[in-house]
């Protein structure tokens, strides 16, 4: 049984903050002194609700950005900056981060893991060994800005449901989980879908979960914010979803670019082709653009993080003007 499990991202969240903020353990490694718990198992039961409804952490661009980096197969700075500024003070000098996932889920050692992982579970349903590497001996011992936190994904069939385990050395509460939950189950989401299964639940083990003393007040904040409703993302469409993605993926820079006008995204399903327009309104600093991308949204879901980005832009008049009252789907009425 988990430490903590809870259906959904802000509910784990909840119990983690509050668990560390009350932890007497202090230790002070490279990055700086943190509240420790040591030996720790977090279950999210509905995976699909892998994102933050709160104002404190709801970071859903930023994790679109860094599923899509995983995905790109590519270490380079200059793809994840765009998203995450801060991932600059963890690159090598030749423009690479050590630590990047991609190479390491597609291309160990020549092997795709990810891949591999499908095969193997093909093959047999059963087996134990559906196992993703991505923390390496030769991390310990170079003398790198970044090394991965993950130690490794396990996958395993069971009874039509595809479960994942992500176990973690080390892993940033406040910053990073919220991240690589998103990030680990939009993969267990894809994989289940190339094996025709349906989603089953999400196991997080850490050995050292921890929380910043910097991060300690905004920590706070978001215990203080109002319980969020259960809410999940969209499923992903029945079927093998890697031709979709392999699509975005193409066009992932000229939309980040602004060189795209035409955001119905013909070439995608209405899945991803929201995903791309909450990349377009990511990069758009038009009030008005943002509107008009929100109004061809397929799921309602994405309303509360396309409101936040455009309020950032507006005044509050022009904020009602612009956004209509909202109906009880979550759709303008």
């Amino acid at each position: 049984m988990a430490d903590i499990a809870e259906k959904s991202l802000d509910d784990l969240l909840r119990k983690v903050f509050s668990r560390l903020l009350k932890s007497k353990s202090r230790v002070k490694p490279t990055k700086g002194e943190n509240g420790e718990v040591f030996g720790i198992l977090l279950e999210l039961k509905k995976p699909r609700a892998r994102l933050s409804r709160a104002e404190t952490r709801g970071v859903i661009y930023s994790c679109i950005g860094e599923f899509l980096w995983y995905m790109s197969k590519s270490d380079s700075l200059e793809f994840i900056q765009s998203y995450i500024g801060r991932y600059s003070d963890f690159a090598e000098e030749d423009g690479t981060v050590n630590g990047a996932y991609g190479p390491r889920l597609f291309n160990k050692d020549g092997i795709d893991q990810v891949d591999f992982v499908i095969r193997k579970l093909q093959e047999n349903p059963h087996s134990r060994k559906a196992v993703i590497q991505l923390y390496d001996a030769k991390d310990s011992q170079g003398d790198f800005k970044d090394v991965p936190c993950t130690c490794s994904l396990q996958f395993v069939l069971r009874n039509g449901l595809l479960h994942m385990q992500a176990h973690m050395r080390s892993n940033d509460a406040y910053l990073g989980l919220p991240h690589d939950i998103f990030c680990f189950t939009m993969l267990q989401e894809l994989i289940a879908g190339s094996l025709s299964a349906k989603l089953g639940t999400y196991k997080h083990s850490v050995g050292s979960l921890h929380l910043y003393t910097e991060n300690a007040i905004a920590a706070q904040e978001f215990l203080d914010e109002a319980f969020q409703d259960i809410i999940e993302m969209p499923a992903m469409p029945l079927g093998d979803q890697w031709p979709q993605l392999k699509l975005l993926l193409e066009i992932e820079p000229q939309i980040r670019n602004g060189e795209i006008e035409d955001t119905t995204f013909p070439m995608l399903n209405g899945y991803w082709a929201d995903i791309a327009r909450l990349i377009a309104i990511k990069f758009s600093n038009n009030a008005r653009a943002i509107v008009a991308i929100k109004d061809q949204m397929v799921s309602p879901v994405y309303e509360t993080y396309i409101r936040r980005k455009h309020d950032r832009l507006q005044s509050p008049p022009q904020t009602q003007e612009l956004f209509t009252e909202l109906g009880s789907d979550g759709r303008a009425s």
